[in-house]
């Protein structure tokens, strides 16, 4: 369960006066499994969320189902992976166990974006990408002309569907450092989005799903209309971590999510 899932199931159980605890990790040093602000909910007979597994999360769950039976005030205390548990990790945690009707979720605040996105192209591999998207920290604007294409049903609130006629228009309202993917219906007007985010040049990271054949096309195309060759050089096409082999919209999405969260350093496991 991602972050928001957690605060909403919380908010349920709360107002519907479920006896649970909240594990929360408050602090981290070194090497740990999960980082500060991660959240997991016990009760007597349930566990929603991780705080990263092992013999850390069972102990915390068998001291916050001990809360819960017992009551009492919030602890915290200081876990060292190693010495401790035996855990291979080595850091230090800080953990927190309070009981729920004690806090309030709705003042919880929420996780900060790990970037920001707009994703151009509701298609295959367009819809791939928004459904693993869909559990990550981050704040996406989903661009098509094309009402139908966008799935049925509300999305994450941290995903915004953007059903546009002027879709390259949209390039201008995206904030200095952000992310761009590229993969619409039509070569033409991915021309036009590339063209747009390459003139504005303060992106993030920008990828473009195609071949090499396309890339060269592109390249060729845009360095006519003025596009210069350090900023074109910029532009990722294919797109995907390399080395991930596969052309089925679920395999293209997890090889673009990845490299995503590369860019922003989270290859940290």
């Amino acid at each position: 369960m991602n972050s928001e899932e957690i605060r909403a199931a919380a908010m349920q159980w709360r107002a519907a006066g479920l006896s649970a605890a909240l594990v929360e990790v408050v602090a981290t040093r070194g090497s740990v499994p999960r980082d500060a602000g991660t959240r997991m909910l016990v009760s007597p007979d349930a566990v929603l969320g991780t705080i990263g597994g092992g013999h850390l999360e069972l102990q915390a769950i068998r001291t916050a189902r001990d809360l819960v039976l017992m009551g009492g005030p919030t602890q915290e205390k200081h876990v060292a992976l190693g010495p401790a548990l035996g855990q291979c990790c080595g850091g230090v945690v800080s953990l927190r166990w309070s009981l729920l009707a004690d806090i309030d979720p709705a003042t919880w605040s929420a996780p900060a974006a790990r970037f920001v996105l707009q994703l151009y192209g509701a298609g295959h591999v367009g819809r791939a990408i928004a459904r693993l998207l869909a559990d990550i920290p981050c704040q996406v604007q989903w661009i098509d002309q094309r009402e139908e294409e966008f799935p049925p049903g509300p999305l994450p609130p941290h995903i915004e569907s953007v059903c546009t006629e002027s879709v390259q228009a949209e390039v201008a309202n995206a904030a200095p450092g952000a992310f761009y993917l590229v993969l619409t219906h039509s070569h033409d007007l991915d021309m036009d989005i590339s063209r747009a985010i390459l003139q504005r040049g303060d992106f993030g990271f920008f990828g473009l799903i195609g071949s090499q054949t396309k890339r060269a096309r592109f390249e060729h195309r845009l360095a006519e209309r003025g596009v210069d060759a350090a900023t074109l050089a910029r532009m990722v096409c294919p797109i995907g971590l390399p080395g991930i082999s596969g052309k089925e919209p679920e395999v293209i999405a997890v090889a673009v999510v990845a490299q995503l969260l590369l860019q922003v350093g989270d290859a940290r496991l």
